[in-house]
């Protein structure tokens, strides 16, 4: 029985915060070696950043990622760390990682496939490395090889898969296995979406079964550069079982997970496989001998299990929530804000904000304690000492009423900034709308009325509250949150500089109908460890509505658009699933049969309309978080022309196929 300790770690890194970064490094290396583990995995790029993007062209980021390089390379005296960073080589830019150890480089492994879906963009800045391919580098007068490399150290070898790397179908462990490797380390970026944690622990799964070796996982953490957010989860595997899985969606800047690993165990399992076919050349050479040598182990007794919200059967209400909340917390911190102001209606979308920003208190100070908590968040100066007063004095809530606001709306507003413990004020913007309508009824000469001038009288008064939130942003230097969701992104039925004011955007990436089940969740059950905010229930009792036209309208945000459910639903066919009219009729005619097919053909047509009108908006929204692979954030996900001929070929088909099926 040959043991060796391998560790995984989750760093909290920024872009270009190159002492930041250092910290997190040094901090892991530092925990692992006080561990015993002699093999350490970092993230992707974690010297300066995964989320650098047209930085990476600078020739001054690359000379600091290697200062900084140098100055971490001492911490790894009896220790082996995979280190990412960019490289020029050849005069193109590769995504590579060193493994360095004992105070030295020995070597640089080049990322094969480069991610190009959603928000990643990597081959606008690297080239893929070709497979099976050894080069060398030469820096600071100083060689290296670089390539598609195995490390072998004290009779242990040693190779990578760079995240995307393992989501191939020709993954490079495939010929890392045909040299025998016993270990695989993937650095990662891998960003959190829903049921994406699931995949990644099935890819280290079936890569340590399908290579017979051991899988060491590392991820980033937290909001790295403003819309990813990272939920860490390092994991460890060996033959197809999980050895160890680290916790997700830390406040910490940097997690260690580790696992005892039998390397005689896997090597025992590769002999058995009958598939198992070993490059048998006389000289390897893309192999890179390593002068290092790896201490004893003595076994240890298992550790932890996963928290029990991880095994919660509502894991997708969690994950958003845990997300969300860390990913407040870092850009709050990162963008040196002092808090937050949310403009509360007393509706789903800024009650669902609200929530948010206020249980991210909570759990960073019961994971970090409050003082830690105050100091990472750089807001040490506060005098609060407990959860509830530090929420108080981080998140501002404001309901700005006009005469079409009810008490109903007030009321709710009111109960959940009492029951969050958020500082509360109610101001009536009523006067403000009056001098606007006033003024601008003066310069046409004539009244404005709602039969005549209904958008324009909506609209001035969600614009109206747009300076006064701002400006107590701007008194508290806080940042000031849009509470705008993605459905109703996608049709644009949101005024710009209204209710789209902000600096940040976090709902923006989720549906209004799943925003609504995960408020009457919380209203009831919540998240482990902080439980059910029965104030909801005043939110979660309406119908969702605007009220910007007078109440005898009995105006509703459903009856201007369409069922928010049908409205997600077309939202997929014709976005995510890039359908056309037609086709998209055709797949609402079977799952909502009790619509007829005229109403049907109505709600298609409107939201095709409504998306090619609102591109223009979608272009503005504030930076939003991707917590599902649906975004529609236009500079990081789905990209759609701003003009375009909106569809009316297709929309006339739909027409004439509803005229001819319809009985």
């Amino acid at each position: 029985m040959r043991l060796l300790k391998v560790g995984a770690a989750v760093l909290n890194q920024t872009p270009l915060d190159w002492d930041n970064n250092k910290a997190n490094i040094l901090g892991a290396i530092r925990a692992a070696k006080a561990e015993g583990v002699s093999l350490l995995c970092l993230p992707e790029l974690c010297l300066c950043g995964y989320g650098c993007e047209d930085a990476f062209y600078a020739p001054g980021l690359r000379r600091t990622a290697r200062a900084i390089l140098r100055e971490i390379l001492p911490e790894t005296q009896g220790i082996l760390v995979s280190l990412g960073l960019p490289v020029l080589h050849r005069n193109a830019l590769f995504n590579t990682v060193c493994l360095a150890g004992n105070g030295r480089v020995h070597g640089f492994t080049a990322k094969q496939s480069l991610a190009s879906e959603g928000l990643h963009y990597e081959p606008r800045w690297f080239k893929p490395w070709p497979e099976g391919v050894r080069d060398e580098l030469t820096l600071e007068g100083e060689t290296y090889p670089l390539g598609d490399l195995c490390f072998e150290a004290d009779g242990v070898r040693v190779g990578f898969e760079i995240c995307e790397d393992a989501w191939v179908p020709q993954r490079p462990g495939s010929r890392l296995a045909r040299q025998a490797v016993d270990f695989i380390l993937n650095p990662s970026a891998s960003h959190f979406a829903f049921g994406k944690h699931e995949i990644r622990r099935r890819l280290v799964l079936e890569g340590s079964r399908a290579f017979s070796a051991t899988y060491v996982y590392g991820n980033l953490l937290g909001n790295e550069a403003g819309r990813a957010i990272y939920d860490g989860g390092a994991l460890i595997a060996s033959s197809g079982t999980l050895l160890a899985a680290g916790p997700r969606f830390l406040y910490d800047g940097f997690h260690v997970t580790t696992a005892l690993v039998d390397i005689d165990a896997t090597r025992r399992d590769q002999a058995r496989r009958g598939s198992f076919a070993p490059k048998l050349e006389a000289h390897d050479g893309l192999r890179v001998l390593v002068d290092f040598r790896f201490p004893g182990q003595q076994p240890e007794p298992p550790g932890a299990g996963l928290p029990a919200w991880e095994r919660s059967a509502h894991l997708k209400e969690e994950e958003f929530a845990r997300a969300l909340m860390l990913g407040l917390f870092d850009y709050m911190r990162k963008s040196r804000s002092r808090g937050f102001v949310v403009s509360l209606s007393g509706g789903a979308d800024s009650s669902s904000v609200a929530c948010l920003s206020a249980m991210m208190v909570s759990v960073g100070c019961r994971e970090l304690g409050v003082e830690a908590f105050k100091q990472r968040a750089g807001v040490g100066h506060l005098t609060a000492g407990t959860p509830e007063q530090l929420v108080h004095a981080l998140l501002t809530c404001l309901y700005q009423g006009t005469e079409n606001s009810s008490d109903t709306t007030r009321n709710a507003a009111r109960g959940v900034a009492e029951a969050l413990n958020a500082d509360f004020a109610d101001l009536d913007v009523t006067p403000l709308v009056a001098g606007y309508v006033g003024m601008v009824e003066r310069s046409l000469d004539r009244e404005l009325t709602w039969d005549t001038d209904d958008l324009a009288l909506q609209n001035i008064q969600a614009r109206v509250r747009g300076p006064g939130a701002w400006m107590l942003a701007n008194l508290g230097g806080k940042l000031l949150l849009s509470t705008s969701n993605r459905s109703e992104a996608a049709v644009g039925y949101a005024t710009m500089d209204g209710d789209t004011c902000g600096g940040l955007s976090p709902i923006a990436g989720i549906d209004k109908a799943f925003l609504r089940s995960w408020l009457r969740w919380l209203e009831t059950e919540g998240p482990e460890g902080l439980g059910p905010l029965p104030a909801l229930s005043a939110v979660n009792s309406q119908s969702p509505t605007a009220e910007l036209r007078p109440s005898a309208a009995g105006q509703t945000d459903e009856d201007d658009l369409m069922p928010y459910d049908v409205l997600e639903a077309i939202e997929d066919s014709a976005v995510g699933q890039s359908r056309t009219p037609v086709e998209v009729f055709r797949q609402l005619r079977v799952e909502y049969p009790t619509h007829a097919p005229a109403q049907l053909a109505d709600w298609v047509a409107r939201f095709f309309t409504l998306w090619c009108r609102n591109q223009w908006k979608r272009e503005r929204y504030a930076p939003s978080f991707h917590v599902d692979d649906k975004n529609l954030d236009p500079k990081t996900w789905c990209r759609f022309p701003i003009l375009s001929g909106g569809f009316r070929r297709e929309l006339a088909e739909l027409t004439e196929f509803v005229q001819e099926t319809s009985p």
